[in-house]
């Protein structure tokens, strides 16, 4: 269609200081380093994508996808903006992995392809705005009385349920645990992510079988992901549920995971599964399998989460948000967007399209590249 033809893509830098480090057990992070890609086409719409490229999990850097969004956009302009999954086939073909820089790219493209529909992502993709989304507040690695503290504040702002950085030995991680249900009572909803610190399955095993007594929800990626062989047996042994999430990229891994019988859950991100087409893909086998979701992310702004939030819309197996990273934020550079309620309620905007933008002010003054 001669309208929806591409007509101009431009890739910028978006860096935005944290409150404080966010620390897990991968290591510290200082602050944001994303990559923004807009995408115009002929017939006038705009799409909005974002990346948070994460070093240790998808092995990307804002430099790295700052580069190699330039091999995508001269081969991507020109070409039928709703043509999703062939676009996605052309970034395969140019490159293997580097799925961070993909999704933003698709998250754009889903964006036009939407507001030329008149819908909003998730009616688009065939969600419903029927269920209200709730986040999670997230409690970073730190000693036990500061992640305590961390944690008591969350639960007075009503968050409904805390996620807990863990990843050290069995009695740090215990002691932390300990600390924080002190804190907060026994009841609380509390999850709890190694971030693959516990690397082997006897000593994760060890470690959840140490947490029994503590009431929580469920463990996300307990070993190193390179032992996902192992995870069933973690499962099998563990009296928290297991959520794969750096193990389960795209939807290769979330088979391979479901006949593995490795896990409970899924944690499906947008910047690991290269965007809306393959994690889609990935909640439709977590579904059929039985299986719990959730939607999570890395470092993006609300324009990522935004994405990340109509994605939680189009699948009933979606029980779980993890979009809090934006609250950490030092400045908020989106216009639009999801917004934060009481209570831990994440509001997605009305109107077709993605609904979010990044401030032109912003946009100037960043780094960027225009084909």
């Amino acid at each position: 269609m001669p309208g929806t033809t591409i007509q101009a893509i431009s890739i910028y830098q978006l860096l935005v200081p944290l409150r404080e480090p966010f620390v897990i057990s991968l290591g510290p992070l200082a602050a944001v380093q994303n990559v923004v890609v807009v995408i115009r086409t002929q017939d006038g719409h705009v799409g909005f994508g974002e990346c948070s490229p994460f070093l240790t999990i998808n092995g990307e850097s804002v430099d790295t996808c700052f580069v190699v969004g330039q091999y995508f956009a001269p081969v991507l302009k020109g070409r039928d903006a709703l043509d999703l999954a062939g676009a996605l086939a052309v970034m395969d073909r140019i490159i293997y992995g580097n799925s961070s820089i993909k999704s933003a790219f698709d998250i754009a493209l889903h964006d036009v392809a939407a507001q030329h529909a008149g819908l909003p992502i998730y009616a688009f993709l065939g969600g419903n705005n029927r269920k209200t989304l709730h986040t999670d507040m997230t409690v970073s690695l730190d000693a036990p009385a500061k992640m305590q503290a961390d944690a008591v504040r969350f639960q007075q702002e009503g968050f409904p349920a805390i996620k807990v950085k863990l990843g050290g030995t069995l009695e740090d991680d215990v002691a932390r645990i300990r600390a924080i249900r002190a804190g907060i009572g026994p009841a609380h909803p509390l999850r709890i992510d190694a971030n693959q610190g516990w690397q082997t399955a006897d000593r994760a095993i060890a470690v959840l079988q140490a947490l029994a007594a503590f009431n929580i929800e469920h463990c996300e990626e307990p070993i190193l992901r390179q032992h996902f062989m192992e995870l069933s047996r973690v499962r099998a042994a563990s009296p928290i549920p297991i959520m794969a999430d750096e193990s389960c990229g795209d939807e290769h891994d979330a088979a391979r995971l479901i006949q593995l019988q490795a896990c409970q859950l899924l944690n499906i991100k947008l910047g690991k599964s290269s965007g809306f087409h393959r994690a889609r893909i990935i909640a439709r086998l977590g579904e059929a399998a039985g299986l719990t979701l959730q939607v999570g992310g890395f470092l993006e702004s609300r324009l990522g989460m935004t994405a990340a939030a109509h994605l939680a819309l189009t699948s009933d197996a979606i029980r779980h948000c993890d979009f809090d990273t934006p609250l950490l934020f030092t400045d908020d550079p989106v216009v639009g967007g999801i917004r934060y309620r009481a209570g831990g309620v994440v509001e997605l905007p009305a109107g077709p399209g993605l609904g979010a933008t990044i401030d032109d002010a912003v946009l100037r003054r960043a780094q960027q590249v225009h084909f």
